[in-house]
C-alpha cells in the first residue's frame, strides 16, 4: 500500500510504503530516486507487515521493487502504474 501526504509549504511528499508478504523476514525497497544499489530497509511490525516512509520531490516519478528476504523481487499491487523493465519484467511506479 502507498499512502501519500502532501504539504502546501514543502517541495516534497511523504510516502508511506506498507507491504505484507507472507512469512517474510526482511523487505527492502530498491529503485527509488533511480538508486538500485542502496536499499531502503523496511521495519517489520508485530502484525507481520513492513513499513517505511520516504520523502520524494513533488512532480517526480519513481520506479521501484520490493526485495523480500534478499531473494524474491515483488511489485507493489497498489502502485500508481507498472512499467516494463530491461529484464523482461516490470517495475512498480509511484508518481508524486
Amino acid at each position: 500500500m502507498l499512502q501519500k501526504t502532501y504539504f502546501k509549504t514543502k517541495d516534497y511528499c511523504k510516502v508511506k510504503f506498507s507491504f505484507s508478504p507472507e512469512l517474510a523476514e526482511t523487505v527492502e525497497i530498491l529503485g527509488l530516486n533511480s538508486d538500485w544499489q542502496n536499499a531502503i530497509i523496511m521495519s517489520k511490525k508485530k502484525d507481520g507487515s513492513f513499513n517505511a516512509e520516504v520523502n520524494l520531490p513533488k512532480g517526480s516519478t519513481h520506479e521501484f521493487k520490493y526485495l523480500v528476504d534478499n531473494a524474491l523481487w515483488l511489485n507493489e499491487p497498489e502502485a500508481d502504474a507498472e512499467v516494463p523493465n530491461a529484464f523482461g519484467g516490470s517495475n512498480s511506479m509511484v508518481s508524486i
